[in-house]
């Protein structure tokens, strides 16, 4: 077998265990990839490679700037690559076994102010099915936490405004319901009932939230939507649409939520996630 064919069939086995996102998928792809181009520069492959390959590899990427946190994330990737063909018994040594990695420091959430959110969610002109659209979608973000791609992937069916919830399938194909409030209710039910039939046209499409091409927003053109909203609200300071989760996160805590209440409404699947919120609420105090 090829690196090519290797680096797939342990994509198709972790898909099948742990349900991951195209996205993780994609980026363990890439990183093998990059790694098996260098291996074969030294004249090995991914399964010939030792240790010394490793570290190697890993002191090229920290000479070319990349980020303590990045290479950490190169070798847990690579980890669970070596380990697999240890199970499958393709390989008997993981060589990655006796590679250390890279001390990270707490990288607190960035959130905004309560004040700072309500100028954001002021910004789009809702006159326009455009904004109302933005509109919408800011405040369903910043009412229940959601994660950016679960925003955008939010389908018709999974909307239940009757009972003012939503169901959402997050990370590994996880289920969870999680409620609106009357604001962002509001708000979506008058995008729902006059900007997405003025965007579609006739035209149909399963996500809730469409663009004039009558097709799904996607992560990125959400994101550029964001920042053009936060520079009209006159917020300097870099924002992302993670920072509205983040800052959902914060505010209740703030307001005394219980942790975990917190945690299940985010989906995070372990508490110590959640937890580095904590921080960031004292930190404000």
């Amino acid at each position: 077998m090829s690196d090519a064919d290797h680096i797939e069939a342990f994509l198709d086995a972790i898909w099948a265990e742990r349900g991951l996102s195209d996205n993780s998928l994609d980026s363990y792809r890439r990183d093998l990839k990059k790694l098996s181009a260098f291996l074969e520069q030294r004249g090995s492959n991914l399964l010939a490679a030792r240790r010394e390959d490793l570290l190697a590899y890993l002191g090229l990427q920290m000479r070319e700037g990349r980020s303590p946190r990045s290479v950490a994330r190169y070798l847990s990737g690579f980890r669970q690559f070596y380990r697999w063909q240890v199970r499958e018994g393709r390989i008997a040594d993981d060589p990655t076994a006796l590679i250390e990695s890279p001390r990270l420091g707490r990288s607190l959430p960035k959130a905004l102010t309560e004040e700072q959110v309500e100028r954001l969610l002021m910004s789009p002109d809702t006159e326009s099915p455009l904004g109302l659209r933005d509109r919408a979608m800011l405040e369903l973000m910043y009412a229940t936490g959601l994660r950016v791609s679960e925003l955008v992937g939010l389908q018709l069916p999974n909307v239940n405004l009757n009972q003012g919830v939503v169901r959402v399938v997050g990370k590994g194909n996880k289920e969870r319901l999680v409620p609106l409030g009357d604001e962002a209710s509001r708000w979506l039910t008058s995008y729902l009932e006059t900007a997405r039939p003025a965007l579609m046209k006739g035209a149909s499409a399963p996500e809730v939230f469409v663009t004039g091409r009558r097709a799904g927003m996607t992560r990125q053109s959400f994101w550029l939507r964001v920042k053009r909203h936060a520079l009209e609200a006159g917020i300097d300071r870099p924002i992302s649409p993670h920072g509205l989760r983040h800052s959902f996160a914060t505010h209740l805590l703030n307001h005394g939520a219980d942790l975990r209440v917190v945690q299940l409404l985010l989906g995070h699947s372990d508490l110590s996630t959640t937890q580095s919120y904590t921080h960031v609420a004292r930190e404000g105090l």
